[in-house]
């Protein structure tokens, strides 16, 4: 099951039931950043402490009550063994998964599907085995080339021309900025798919072409030389020594990009769309500056605009700093109304998570706290968009100033905010955030 449903043969590959093709993929049913418990088949949404939002934990289709899932995790805490690892794995003991990227969209609704089609028919089945099969599938849906082909036959179905794409890049080039492309895919695909988006002409864009990296690796194994790819995309056994404009190049490594166009360090800003893949290794361990593209923002921001929602979010923090100062006051009147208030607001919390995802709510916000997601984002990522052709908007020699993030004992009272009038979402056009 797929946005294709023919795209993955998941039942005949591995013999589970035919029926469950006729599950719909439902592509707004769960979003990036959740985890998965692979012993117990639940998909959740955990915040930076480690802390699971409660309304947010899915058994199969089917929401789990805060009351068991409070029973199995003793609590909402989720220990930072049982996380998932530094690539958001489920591996050396971590129980949870963490999917990251847009291709887990899919992924997390199939195993939601298969877990809803066992439990309602009373199925006896291994969690951990379906989990497997599922990531499995996946997984040869890329390296068996069944997506590529895919889209290549039909790729104005599956790919969208921007021709924002095409400005932000000629604008960079015509300024002198270097420009490379490191990509997993096939060097066939990539042509086709720029193409497309681009131009012809999309090799003159950029300085450096690699595909099929296979990153994370790419940023971390020395021992893969490059390998030049001819226009029949033959691979050539030339020993590399320069990487040539117009040219493409097949797997290598980042100790040898490094050393053969020199360019190192903060002087170098590279964009990726998976925070562990493509931004975390460069980051932490070569000093590049880092972009992150979370496409979810267009939307996100969209909704933080609206009217209706500044209305609710200007009344629920009220409602919390009355909560707040108001809890001393003991006598029977004013314990009832503070239990009013109380209901009101998880209510009110409710509502607001359902203004964008109705079962699992915002990306980057759970209840009060920021999303686990959020905390990875903003440990890897420098700056992080929407789009790439958010850079329209700015000058190429613009320098993006971190803004000064205040301290839990500096933030102003909420009730001051309100005063000043200065509650306000910013980059409504511009849907940029710097750190």
């Amino acid at each position: 099951m797929s946005t294709d449903k023919n795209l993955v043969p998941f039942g005949s590959i591995y013999e589970y039931p035919a029926e469950i093709r006729k599950y719909d993929y439902d592509p707004s049913f769960a979003i990036r950043g959740l985890h998965y418990d692979v012993h117990r088949a639940l998909l959740m949404k955990i915040d930076a402490f480690h802390y699971i939002q409660l309304g947010t934990v899915y058994r199969g289709l089917t929401v789990v009550p805060d009351e068991e899932v409070i029973a199995m995790y003793d609590g909402s805490h989720v220990p930072l063994e049982q996380m998932s690892d530094f690539y958001g794995k489920s591996s050396h003991g971590n129980t949870m998964k963490q999917f990251m990227d847009i291709f887990s969209l899919p992924e997390m609704t199939l195993l939601s599907c298969v877990n809803e089609y066992f439990l309602k028919n009373n199925i006896d089945y291994e969690p951990a085995h379906l989990y497997k099969d599922v990531k499995d599938s996946i997984r040869d849906v890329h390296i068996k080339g069944i997506m590529y082909r895919a889209i290549e036959a039909d790729i104005e179905k599956y790919i969208c021309y921007a021709e924002q794409t095409r400005a932000v890049l000629a604008k960079l080039a015509d300024h002198g900025k270097k420009m490379f492309l490191i990509t997993n895919s096939p060097s066939s695909f990539v042509d086709k798919g720029m193409k497309f988006i681009v131009g012809k002409d999309w090799r003159d864009l950029f300085d450096v072409v690699i595909v099929q990296a296979d990153k994370p690796n790419f940023f971390n194994d020395k021992r893969r030389p490059f390998r030049k790819v001819n226009e029949r995309g033959v691979l050539l056994w030339d020993k590399i020594h320069k990487l040539q404009k117009g040219q493409i190049y097949k797997q290598g490594n980042l100790y040898e990009f490094l050393k053969l166009t020199g360019w190192r360090g903060s002087r170098v800003l590279y964009f990726g769309d998976h925070i562990y893949s493509d931004l975390a290794d460069l980051t932490l361990k070569h000093g590049w500056r880092t972009g992150a593209i979370i496409p979810e923002l267009r939307s996100e921001i969209k909704i933080m605009n609206t009217e209706k929602y500044i209305q609710t979010m200007t009344w629920l923090q009220t409602l919390t700093g009355l909560l707040e100062h108001m809890q001393v006051h003991r006598d029977p009147d004013s314990q009832m109304v503070l239990e009013e208030w109380k209901k009101e607001r998880k209510e009110m919390r409710e509502t607001t998570k359902n203004f964008f995802n109705s079962q699992f709510g915002s990306l980057f916000r759970t209840d009060q706290n920021p999303t686990y997601f959020l905390r990875r984002l903003s440990r890897f990522a420098d700056i992080y968009m929407a789009s790439l052709s958010c850079l329209l908007n700015y000058d190429p020699n613009y320098t993006f100033y971190p803004r000064r993030t205040p301290l839990q004992h500096e933030l102003p009272a909420w009730s001051d905010q309100l005063c000043t009038g200065t509650f306000r979402i910013p980059f409504l056009q511009e849907m940029l955030q710097i750190k």
